[in-house]
Order: structure tokens, then C-alpha cells, then sequence
């Protein structure tokens, strides 16, 4: 039997990078899979539906919808279109994120706004609709939020992008408490450098590469399918004694990060 199968996964951001590899490595280990993106449709979109049906071999277990998370409304909609389609939905992967680069005095509060209401606040009122779910049907669920080393290291310039990682560490410790009883597992999981289209200048740059690989005992950028590899685990019923926990994906960046 597939680690996932019977089960319903609604990921976010889910039409490149590590949101299409989580999305993948689900409708491959037989679970019906929800993307989402903020576009209707478009080249981007339709590959990466094409993608995670080739996966999971079945372009009926998978859907697409549009949705903006830094809009309340339309992450509630997303939730529940998502339930509606497929009519029940068991994990959900918060994956949806941005980060802007400025000097602490230069950051605009558009800027700000920008980053925090979809990393924390779409998040929150994301799963907070997936619980009223979970709740309203009586089942248990997963919960796996995309957060990044930088809930803990700091990173200058990007002030606003470390705060809301750091929101959303302390947010998923608190609901795996609250929502333990229910039999509803919160977990984060915190990736250090990884091959996504958020770094392409990064890739680009031989010297500042070459420079972060130093800082990595294993000696390599991520690949979005580790990422992936440990959202199967969290979202399987192996990690079913797994909550309000972090789960660092970064080859040890961590440990000996340090800024050049």
C-alpha cells in the first residue's frame, strides 16, 4: 500500500520549486492532490498539473485552483473549493511564501505587508479553514508548514521575511499543543539552501555559491525533492506521534552558518 493513499493534500504555491516537488512526491505515493497558484491558467500552471498527474498517474487525482493567500478571502475559498472538488481533505502543506531584500531602514511598510500577510497571516486563516474541516467531520489531519532556516539564523536584509518565519515557528507550536487532542499533527519544516527558482540569481553567481557552499558541511544546495522526501514523512502515518516540531532540511547549514 502507497504511504498516502486515501488521502486528500491541498499544497500551496505548488506550480514550481519545492511546492511541485512535495506535490509530485504525494500523487506519487497515491494521494489526490490539490495545486494551487495565483494564476488561472497559464504555461507554468498547466505544466506542473501535467507533472504531478505523470506522478501519480491519474489526471482525475489531481486539481488546480487559483487562489491569492495574502488575500483572507480567497485562502478560505481555496480550503473549501478544494474540499468541495475532492469532498474531504486530510493534509495541507503551507508552502506559499515570498521574500523581499532591503536594508532594515529601506523596508516599506508595502513591503512588509507583502511578505507577512502571505507568509503568516494566509497561513493562518489557511489552516484555520482546514480545521474548521477536520473539526466539522470529526478526523484527524496534518499540517505542514514550509518555513526555513531562518525562523532561527539570522538574515540580514530580509528582516521582515526572518519575522515571518519566526511567526510561524511559534504559531506552529502553538496550535500542535491546541490542536493535539483532536489528533491533529502541526509540524514545520525548516529547509536551508535549496535549487528553487527563489535563488536562480543566486545559481548564477559562481563566487557567492561557491561562498554558501563552504557554509554547508554536505557540500551542496538542496534539491526540492529532499524537501519533498521529508513533507511525505510528516504527512504519513509514521510521523504520527510527530507535532510542534521543526525538521531542518539544509546539509547542515545550520550548524555552521555564518555571514561572509
Amino acid at each position: 500500500m502507497k504511504a498516502l493513499e486515501s488521502k486528500t493534500a491541498l499544497v500551496t504555491g505548488s506550480t514550481q520549486g519545492i511546492g511541485l516537488a512535495i506535490a509530485e512526491r504525494f500523487a506519487k505515493e497515491g494521494a489526490r492532490v490539490v495545486l494551487n497558484g495565483r494564476h488561472t491558467d497559464d504555461e507554468k500552471t498547466r505544466q506542473a498539473v501535467q507533472a504531478a498527474q505523470t506522478a501519480g498517474g491519474s489526471a482525475d487525482a489531481i486539481h488546480y485552483i487559483a487562489a491569492d493567500l495574502s488575500n483572507t478571502a480567497d485562502a478560505q475559498r481555496l480550503v473549501r473549493d478544494a474540499i468541495a472538488h475532492f469532498g474531504q481533505l486530510d493534509i495541507l502543506v503551507n508552502n506559499a511564501g515570498v521574500e523581499t531584500r532591503a536594508a532594515f531602514e529601506d523596508v516599506t511598510e508595502a513591503d512588509y505587508d507583502r511578505v507577512l500577510e502571505l507568509n503568516l497571516k494566509g497561513i493562518f486563516f489557511t489552516t484555520q479553514t482546514f480545521v474548521q474541516h477536520l473539526r466539522s467531520t470529526k478526523r484527524s489531519g496534518k499540517i505542514i508548514n514550509i518555513s526555513s532556516v531562518h525562523e532561527e539564523v539570522a538574515f540580514p536584509h530580509f528582516a521582515a521575511y526572518c519575522a515571518s518565519k519566526g511567526g510561524l515557528k511559534m504559531l506552529m507550536r502553538d496550535l500542535a499543543v491546541e490542536l493535539g487532542p483532536e489528533g491533529i499533527t502541526v509540524n514545520n519544516i525548516a529547509p536551508g539552501a535549496i535549487e528553487t527558482p527563489i535563488n536562480t540569481a543566486l545559481l548564477h553567481d559562481e563566487a557567492k555559491l561557491a561562498s554558501l557552499r563552504a557554509n554547508i558541511p554536505l557540500g551542496r544546495l538542496g534539491k526540492p525533492e529532499d524537501v519533498a522526501a521529508a513533507a511525505l514523512f510528516l504527512a504519513s502515518a509514521d510521523a504520527d506521534y510527530v507535532t510542534g516540531a521543526s525538521l531542518v532540511v539544509d546539509g547542515g547549514l545550520m550548524r555552521n552558518y555564518h555571514e561572509q
